[in-house]
């Protein structure tokens, strides 16, 4: 969904759940191009934007020549991206937002289609650099990967102990992808659906008179960025279901991921325990759907 609504997406899991290699995978099957950037304490924006270097022909003539950084693809891994200092971190956000990328005072645009999809390991955090809010905020999707099910893992260790891994075949390419993404964007999202949205939105905020479980716990509560996520997201899955407009189950199916990351709670739940989940869990069940002029 994230893909085809030309979002972002941010997969979050214990490490060892094939996150890396699932994003291989798919990059493979859509036949993108794909670059895998490590983030480490010693990544400089440089090794992500590319750089400019100096180059000497056979007559001595010196010039100065720009090397484009792997950020120039159509599907870029930022793997454990949390490990990168902001200063790092801050070079993803022109790419992320703008879709382009500017060095040495001249502005590139980059590839499309163009996708960022980072990991972050949430246990470790020894040696890492929160993410900002607003770089948070450019991701349209926070996926939380989990443990597999007894009879996937049983399937996983039959698959990957035995012969070699079977080559992906592609399935789609660029062109069709930005088609899909034209697609999705022409998917109607009636006027009962914009409320709905933007109702799920505002309740998040406890300065707008929200629920009383978000008046309690949430220090800041969703942007208006948060909304178009919903109705993006939302357009998408509908486009996966075959449907040309837009439910209120589309927009519950990806209200967990569009606004797990963009709520922040306050100490109380802290001190309490109350996760971010259980909050949007709570906006969603609480929040009531339109009852006129959209289909269920």
């Amino acid at each position: 969904m994230a893909l085809l609504a030309g979002g972002h997406a941010l997969l979050v899991g214990v490490p060892g759940l094939a996150k890396t290699l699932m994003i291989r995978s798919l990059a493979e099957a859509m036949e993108l191009e794909f670059r895998r950037v490590q983030f480490t304490p010693d990544l400089v924006p440089s090794d992500i934007t590319g750089a400019e270097v100096l180059d000497e022909d056979g007559t001595g003539h010196r010039q100065f020549r720009f090397v484009r950084g792997p950020i120039f693809a159509n599907l870029v891994l930022a793997d454990e991206v949390n490990r990168a200092p902001p200063r790092t971190q801050s070079a993803l956000l022109e790419a992320m937002q703008e879709h382009r990328v500017t060095v040495a005072g001249a502005t590139m645009p980059l590839p499309d289609p163009f996708f960022v999809l980072a990991t972050q390991n949430p246990i470790e955090q020894e040696g890492t650099y929160p993410l900002p809010e607003a770089q948070l905020d450019r991701f349209l999707f926070d996926i939380r990967v989990g443990y597999p099910t007894a009879a996937d893992e049983v399937a996983i260790l039959r698959a990957t102990t035995a012969g070699p891994a079977t080559p992906i075949a592609p399935v789609i390419h660029g062109d069709e992808v930005r088609t899909l993404q034209q697609r999705v964007r022409a998917i109607v999202a009636p006027e009962p659906a914009l409320e709905y949205a933007a109702a799920l939105v505002r309740a998040t905020r406890p300065d707008e008179g929200g629920l009383a479980r978000v008046r309690q716990y949430v220090r800041w509560g969703a942007g208006p960025r948060a909304g178009q996520a919903l109705i993006l997201g939302a357009k998408a899955h509908a486009l996966l279901n075959g449907r040309g407009a837009v439910s209120p189950a589309d927009i519950r199916r990806v209200a967990l991921p569009v606004l797990r990351h963009r709520v922040l709670t306050n100490y109380a739940a802290q001190a309490e325990g109350v996760e971010v989940a259980a909050i949007v869990e709570a906006v969603v069940r609480e929040v009531p759907e339109p009852r006129s002029g959209i289909a269920p």
